[in-house]
């Protein structure tokens, strides 16, 4: 069973490829295929991750590519960019979110859209930039999301 959450990220992410593939307004294609989201607490969370990764796409995408080096962006499968943006921007945006849950999600997801080796790709690519992210102090969590980042720095 996939849980509601799942269904809301997987909901951004038809956004997100959507607007990429027809070039549509963010605002069209939010309304034409988040129309399904009646709760107002699920469309907010889609629209706010939808949101962010727009709003911080250069960024997210320079954290990408200092990790698939000697390897061209534009070779990544559009599905898995658009995962990993997701991934990011739920770590770097959603102080609430663990940075463990963001990349389970983004794992998850691949697991049902991506090719047989997206998972361990996105994972790798996740799990390399968490620690950048904690070594650098990027990463500013309150409620669970600080618990479980507490945890992570425990370990060291």
């Amino acid at each position: 069973m996939v849980s509601k959450r799942r269904l809301v990220r997987i909901k951004a992410m038809e956004v997100l490829y959507a607007h990429k593939i027809s070039r549509d307004h963010i605002d069209k294609v939010k309304k034409d295929l988040l129309s399904e989201l009646t709760d107002l607490e699920k469309y907010n969370f889609a629209s706010d991750l939808i949101d962010a990764v727009l709003k911080n796409q250069a960024l997210i995408d320079s954290y990408i590519e200092s990790k698939i080096k000697n390897w061209d962006m534009d070779r990544l499968a559009i599905l898995d960019m658009i995962i990993l943006r997701i991934g990011i921007a739920e770590m770097l945006y959603f102080t609430e979110i663990p940075p463990k849950a963001s990349i389970n999600e983004a794992i998850e997801i691949a697991k049902m859209y991506s090719t047989a080796k997206g998972p361990v790709f996105i994972n790798g690519i996740l799990d390399a930039l968490l620690k950048d992210f904690i070594n650098l102090k990027l990463i500013n969590k309150s409620g669970r999301g600080l618990l479980e980042l507490k945890k992570k720095g425990d370990e060291k």
